[in-house]
């Protein structure tokens, strides 16, 4: 009897011990996880890049001040990056300017090509002032060549912006809707006409449209003439790009 008593304290005792085991293995807290990350690293690049803007209002900064479009904010978010790098930084942009325009300011001016970045945006005045899309199929082609051309003969500097769409402002607000969305499908033509033009050249191309497509919803992305992008609104196009201006830079 107790011989069969101690085997059932035994038994007990047993079950006992490895229930705790059990309980404290399943308590401990597992070691956190660290998620991959997206970030381009960032490394040492040479002592002095230029930088290229070619485009038209949305490149200029139609309404903003100079220092909040686009290109500036995107050389300040550089030099803050890279504090030992100098920056210069030339733009080839005006308010309604059409690819016929920028052509012909390219031309005329006729920079240097000695540029490790070259950003282009341009076409939203092709669609506005009703031309032919014809002419960007024509002149888009063109632009980007020359954009290469600049960018030291290399298609790996040049980055492109898609067209940010100006249906969604206060400027288009007496538009019908069937004009809004007329507007709108012109505007994706040239935008995918760009992007799948920028494949074949092995060119980076990166979409904004949405980023503008929030006007409505959140007006502090609009400036205060109603229809243009405003400092807010090019400091997400900044961080946008960014990553891709970093990859650009440091390879």
């Amino acid at each position: 009897m107790k011989s069969h008593f101690k085997q059932i304290v035994t038994i007990v005792l047993s079950i006992f011990l490895l229930s705790c085991s059990t309980d404290e293995s399943s308590s401990e807290i597992p070691p956190p996880v660290t998620p991959p990350t997206t970030e381009v690293p960032t490394t040492p690049i040479s002592g002095s890049i230029n930088y290229l803007a070619l485009g038209d209002s949305y490149t200029i900064g139609q309404s903003v001040c100079e220092i909040c479009r686009y290109p500036e904010q995107l050389k300040a978010a550089l030099k803050t990056t890279y504090p030992a790098t100098n920056f210069s930084l030339k733009v080839i942009a005006q308010t309604g300017w059409t690819t016929s325009n920028l052509i012909s300011a390219i031309n005329s001016q006729n920079p240097d090509s000695n540029y490790d970045l070259v950003t282009l945006l341009i076409g939203v005045n092709n669609q506005y002032q009703h031309l032919d899309f014809s002419v960007y199929e024509k002149e888009f082609p063109q632009l980007l060549n020359r954009a290469i051309a600049l960018a030291k003969g290399d298609n790996k500097n040049v980055l492109v912006l898609s067209i940010p769409d100006y249906t969604y402002t206060p400027f288009a607000s007496n538009y019908t809707d069937e004009n809004r969305m007329k507007i709108s499908s012109e505007i994706n033509r040239y935008n995918t006409f760009a992007e799948s033009y920028c494949i074949t050249k092995d060119v980076s191309f990166i979409s904004i449209t949405d980023i503008t497509q929030q006007g409505l919803s959140k007006p502090y992305l609009v400036a205060s003439d109603g229809l243009h992008p405003s400092e807010s609104a090019y400091k997400l196009f900044v961080d946008r790009i960014f990553y891709k201006v970093k990859m650009i830079l440091q390879d």
